[in-house]
């Protein structure tokens, strides 16, 4: 399955690996292993955060996904099933289905917040 995967993690841990001049060398090598589909680095709310989408087999891969991350960055993940528009048109019937079973409740009960 596709998912995605944000890791975020403070200026302070990324400056020590960048000094220590490890950075790319563990960038590289949890990349390798991940072999993502796409991979991008941005800043995002002060912190280093990397947007990486990949294949994942099997949940009890998520440790193997996970831990890279914490241990050399003290990083936060977050890992979320992704879809493509290929994927999204495939959904269309189980879309339909909700809406058909599930679409009048608010209808019915007005908007819930």
């Amino acid at each position: 399955m596709r998912m995605f995967l944000k890791a975020s993690w403070q200026i302070e841990g990324g400056n020590v690996a960048i000094k220590a001049g490890i950075l790319p060398e563990t960038m590289e090598s949890i990349l390798a292993e991940l072999k993502p589909e796409a991979a991008y680095f941005i800043a995002e709310n002060g912190t280093r955060t990397a947007h990486i989408y990949f294949d994942l087999k099997d949940p009890s891969q998520l440790p193997a996904v996970a831990e890279p991350w914490f241990l050399a960055f003290n990083a936060k993940v977050e890992v979320t099933p992704a879809m493509t528009a290929e994927d999204l048109k495939k959904g269309g019937p189980g879309i339909e289905a909700a809406v058909k079973r599930y679409g009048r409740i608010q209808e019915t009960v007005g908007t819930l917040r």
